[in-house]
């Protein structure tokens, strides 16, 4: 069984992909017993064909797929139902995220020996985005901030590492990728940040615009908000008898 999953959200991502995972094949060889967990959602180019052919001969790379396009969560989401480790380790499938940055994740999770640490959430550093991108994710997060008083300066990094059990109780909704550190924290974990570096996407283009995430944004930012007032405020205590 491996140590940790790695899982990959990917639609349309045919020029990066294989890439991806021979970099983070190579980045947690060394580290920790892994496998790595593809989820293609819905792509329309050669993404599955190249992935297929690079796991015949790469025993850990395993591929699930989506017939239509579901998002980003809707993704994640599967990749973690599908994974096998107890520790679950996140990043984008366009190659963004450097693969060298996951031991940063998993090392504290791994360490942690009082079991109350739930999710090690990557935060950008000189992020390599258009100027109109940075801007708006700015924004995004100092208004999601003041509303959720998550402590997080980044929270749409896909660098994150988390306790597959823990993410599974959460309560799931499309774009909740975005909101992980407010729900984790609803549900007593602790959350802890490590900052990561940001590389330029190297191939294809991005599946969402500005406005797209500005939109729905709002409205999930109050669905959020709700969730966050409304969690229950103990824990029922099991005694044994």
């Amino acid at each position: 069984m491996p140590t940790l999953s790695v899982i990959i959200p990917a639609r349309n991502e045919a020029d990066n992909i294989v890439g991806l995972v021979d970099a983070i094949d190579r980045a947690l060889t060394a580290f920790a017993p892994f496998e790595i967990v593809v989820v293609d959602d819905g792509s329309a180019d050669d993404t599955v064909a190249r992935l297929t052919l690079r796991a015949a001969t790469l025993p850990n790379l395993r591929i699930v797929r989506h017939r239509v396009s579901a998002g980003q969560s809707a993704a994640v989401h599967s990749g973690v139902l599908a994974a096998k480790a107890a520790v679950v380790l996140t990043l984008d499938g366009d190659g963004q995220n450097p693969p060298g940055e996951l031991p940063k994740l998993a090392s504290p999770l791994l360490a942690d020996t009082t079991g109350r640490l739930g999710l090690v959430a990557g935060q950008r550093v000189k992020r390599q985005d258009t100027l109109s991108k940075k801007i708006a994710s700015r924004l995004a997060n100092g208004v999601r901030g003041w509303i959720l008083q998550d402590s997080t300066r980044d929270s749409g990094c896909g660098l994150k590492g988390f306790r597959r059990e823990a993410f599974l109780a959460l309560p799931y909704f499309d774009h909740m990728h975005r909101y992980l550190p407010a729900l984790f924290a609803r549900d007593g974990w602790q959350v802890t940040h490590v900052d990561v570096a940001h590389l330029p996407r190297g191939a294809g283009r991005s599946n969402y615009s500005n406005l797209q995430r500005g939109l729905v944004g709002v409205v999930d930012l109050m669905g959020v908000a709700w969730l966050l007032r409304r969690a229950k405020k103990t824990k029922p205590l099991v005694e044994s008898m």
